[in-house]
C-alpha cells in the first residue's frame, strides 16, 4: 500500500486509548497521517502520546452528547474517521439493567451516530470527500448469550452504516463497517476468558483461532485507503469463516 495516500491527511480515531483503537491510531500515524486520538481515559491517552508523540490527544466522555459534539467540532477538518469506541456488560436478557442498556447503546450506537454526524457535516461543507469506518462486530449477525444489548447495538451500527453510505456517497464520502469476531483485547478477554465459553466459539471458526488485533487494523486501513475506492456501504466480516458455520 502506498503510504503517500495517507500523508497530509487527518484522522480521528475514537476509543483510541486501548485495543483496536490504539493500534489503529498508531498504524495511521506510522503511515504519515495526522492522528487525533479520542478516549475517555486521560491516562491511556497520555501513554499513547508518550509512545507516539505526533498523535494529538483529546479526552472525551462519549456518553455526553453535547460535550462530544463540541470537542469533535473543535478538532476541525477530518479526512478519515474510525468510530471504534465500544463497551459491553455481560448479562442475560432477562437480567439486563436499564443503566447497562443505556450505557452500551450510548457508546456503541449513539456516539457513533453523533461523532459521524459532526465529521460528515464538515466533509460535506468542505466538498472534500472522505472515508468513515464504523467498527462493528460479527455479533451484529449472530446472537450470543449474555450479549443481548451488545448484539443489538452493533446491528444498529451496521444499518446506520448502510444509510450513511446511501446518503453520503453523492458527497464522495465512503462509509463502511468492519465486523470482527473475537480478538483478545481487554474487552475480548473479559467476555471470552472462560475456556468453557471460548472453546465452543473456537470450534465454530474454520481457521481455528481468534483474531490478532493487527488483522482488524489491516481491514480498517484498507477500507480507508484508495484501494477500497469503490467499496461503500459494506459490513466487512473479519472472522476466519465463523459466519459459514
Amino acid at each position: 500500500m502506498d503510504n503517500k495516500q495517507f500523508q497530509g491527511k487527518k484522522a480521528l480515531v475514537t476509543g483510541a486509548g486501548k485495543g483496536i483503537g490504539r493500534e489503529t491510531a498508531k498504524r495511521l500515524a506510522q503511515l504519515g497521517t495526522h492522528v487525533v486520538a479520542l478516549s475517555r481515559t486521560q491516562e491511556d491517552l497520555d501513554s499513547l502520546k508518550f509512545e507516539i508523540p505526533s498523535i494529538e490527544i483529546v479526552q472525551c466522555e462519549l456518553q455526553d452528547w453535547d460535550c462530544t459534539r463540541r470537542k469533535v467540532q473543535e478538532i476541525g477538518a477530518v479526512d478519515f474517521l474510525v468510530n471504534n469506541a465500544g463497551v459491553n456488560k455481560l448479562d442475560r436478557f432477562l437480567d439486563v439493567k436499564k443503566e447497562d442498556l443505556d450505557c452500551i447503546m450510548n457508546v456503541n450506537f449513539k456516539a457513533v451516530f453523533n461523532v459521524a454526524q459532526v465529521v460528515a457535516a464538515g466533509m460535506v461543507d468542505r466538498k472534500c470527500g472522505g472515508a468513515i469506518v464504523n467498527v462493528s462486530s460479527t455479533a451484529s449477525m449472530r446472537g450470543l448469550e449474555e450479549h443481548a444489548v451488545y448484539c443489538a447495538s452493533k446491528a444498529a451500527v451496521d444499518k446506520l452504516t448502510h444509510v450513511m453510505a446511501l446518503e453520503l456517497g453523492k458527497h464522495k464520502i465512503r462509509v463502511n463497517s468492519v465486523n470482527p469476531t473475537v480478538a483478545l483485547t481487554e474487552l475480548g478477554r473479559m467476555a471470552w476468558s472462560d475456556p468453557a465459553k471460548a472453546d465452543p466459539m473456537l470450534a465454530r471458526i474454520p481457521m481455528g483461532r481468534f483474531l490478532e488485533v493487527s488483522e482488524i487494523v489491516d481491514a480498517i486501513v484498507f477500507l480507508l485507503s484508495d484501494q477500497a475506492s469503490m467499496i461503500h456501504g459494506v459490513n466487512l466480516p473479519v472472522e476466519g469463516g465463523l459466519l459459514t458455520s
